[in-house]
């Protein structure tokens, strides 16, 4: 019986390989939009981070969003991103 695959992702802020089950995803839609997909069903390009609040703060210190979506990311982006994750969490 051979075992399912489990797909992997490498989180930008922590840079760590975990389960894509595990990171929130983040879009770059074609609008030019930034937002967190929870479904992992949006259009646009990924990139992936744990929900920890830790991690966004070391991607925005590395503008690892800005090299994963070849594009300049604003800081209220990232406090978007922050402000979305406690709201989840709640």
């Amino acid at each position: 019986m051979q075992k399912k695959k489990i797909p992997m992702r490498q989180c930008v802020g922590c840079r760590e390989m975990r389960p894509k089950r595990e990171l929130i995803r983040v879009v770059h839609s074609p609008e030019g939009d930034i937002a967190l997909d929870f479904r992992g069903k949006n259009p646009g390009r990924g990139a992936y981070l744990c929900p920890d609040a830790q991690c966004i703060a070391k991607a925005r210190k590395s503008r690892a969003l800005a090299r994963a979506f070849d594009c300049p990311v604003s800081d209220e982006v990232y406090d978007e991103l922050l402000r979305q994750l406690e709201q989840n969490d709640g």
